[in-house]
């Protein structure tokens, strides 16, 4: 079979490896050799403030740890943010695409910047956490939570998909594995960046391990252990399970973009593997899900 893609052995991005200036994270379509999906974290000291241009990209700014306040267009929203990844959905806010940005933080903190290549001009716009779906996917040691909070039909973008996975300690997330490489009426191309926490466990930090593998669009073969700070990218292939190790509860962020006129987040099962999602029938759902409230999405 040939591939129409080159092999790719450089998906895994370990924590500091993009590392440049206030961005503890930085991959752009340029940087990870794909046309459309973008991630960078920021990293601001109390009182700190960055300036930001989009010329080419749409983007989201999503607080990992503290609160902000996001100026665009004459506006400003303050994001109120959450504690750390584990402790709450978040309030976001959109940045249109060729916006001129700040965004500033009296406490400090850790702020996700989702970006999609685009070529329709949104306004800009505040996403509150009380209206992000929370979805409890999967079943037993397959369970995970899902917060959709800028998936098709729910938050509109040009071409951004976004949402973030939490997967108890022991848990095996996006599984089955899947793809999404290919433009067919049941499935969608996406570059995908899968962006890792780990949260600590009882003698420090813990890790976790993704895997991703060669589809018929391009040959990759990659598993690989992740740690807070650690991303991986998704140019084609199938990828999955992301495995949480016993004792350490695991979060990624997953930014998505690609070429089709229509935003849509189409995916399809590795037939190897498919029939797996038959065994969940009857089954419970983890009861450490959901890991975060209705109280901490401000829904009392």
């Amino acid at each position: 079979m040939t591939h129409q893609n080159p092999r790719r052995d450089d998906l895994h991005l370990p924590a500091g490896g993009t590392t440049t200036g206030p961005w503890a994270v930085s991959v752009t379509p340029e940087t990870a050799s794909w046309s459309y999906s973008g991630l960078r974290v920021l990293t601001l000291e109390p009182g700190g403030r960055a300036e930001l241009q989009f010329d080419r990209d749409e983007a989201i700014v999503l607080p990992l740890a503290g609160g902000c306040a996001v100026e665009c267009d004459g506006q400003r929203l303050d994001l109120t943010g959450r504690t750390n990844v584990f402790a709450a959905v978040t309030d976001f806010a959109y940045l249109p695409l060729g916006s001129t940005t700040s965004v500033s933080s009296t406490g400090g903190g850790r702020f996700a910047l989702l970006t999609a290549r685009a070529t329709r001009r949104l306004p800009f716009r505040y996403g509150p956490a009380r209206d992000v779906p929370v979805e409890l996917r999967g079943a037993g040691n397959c369970s995970r939570q899902v917060n959709n909070f800028a998936t098709p039909g729910v938050f509109e973008t040009d071409k951004l998909i976004a949402c973030e996975v939490l997967t108890p300690g022991g848990n095996w997330s996006s599984y089955p594995p899947h793809k999404h490489d290919q433009a067919r009426p049941d499935e969608s191309v996406l570059e995908e960046i899968y962006y890792f926490e780990v949260r600590d466990g009882a003698n420090g930090p813990g890790m976790g391990y993704q895997r991703v593998y060669a589809s018929e669009t391009g040959p990759a073969d990659t598993l690989t252990e992740v740690r807070t700070g650690d991303v991986v990218l998704v140019p084609y292939g199938w990828h999955g399970p992301s495995m949480a190790t016993p004792g350490y509860d695991l979060y990624y962020l997953n930014v998505m973009a690609g070429p089709a006129p229509e935003r849509a987040w189409l995916i399809c099962d590795d037939p190897a593997h498919a029939w797996v999602r038959n065994t969940w029938t009857g089954m419970a759902v983890d009861p450490r899900l959901p890991m975060t409230s209705a109280e901490t999405r401000g829904l009392s």
